[in-house]
């Protein structure tokens, strides 16, 4: 069954790898065959990865876009995940999860997860602040 994409004007998506930007109209694409596909609220960009766990994000981003697990970013991976378990242990059910995705190559469920992580990131940045 395909499905179906609705495109806002100046939405961007990443299809195949490729960033496609949308036009000044609302668009309607029918993708008929399996591809990797991030909308924009998905798409975190280097600039924007500016927390230990928005890191991870951005990582297992490239996983899912560049075509799986590279020896390079799961090194970069294991590293920002070591740094993070050692700072905030109360991560590590979250991380585990992820971890546990990357291994069975389902990153798109791992990027799921990873939002949920800098959810919880943003959190003890706010209490932490608040005691601060």
């Amino acid at each position: 069954m395909p499905l179906i994409l609705t495109l806002k004007p100046g939405e961007r998506v990443i299809l195949g790898g490729a960033v496609i930007k949308n036009g000044s109209s609302v668009a309607h694409l029918q993708i008929e065959n399996q591809v990797t596909l991030l909308r924009q609220k998905d798409i975190l960009t280097e600039a924007e990865a500016t927390t230990p766990c928005k890191k991870i994000y951005l990582v297992i981003q490239l996983m899912y876009i560049g075509g799986g697990l590279t020896p390079e970013l799961a090194q970069v991976y294991w590293d920002l995940v070591r740094d993070v378990i050692e700072a905030a242990p109360s991560t590590n059910d979250l991380i585990s999860q992820i971890s546990a995705y990357i291994v069975d190559s389902n990153f798109y469920a791992a990027i799921k997860v990873a939002k949920k992580l800098i959810s919880y990131e943003e959190e003890l940045m706010n209490h932490a602040t608040a005691l601060g």
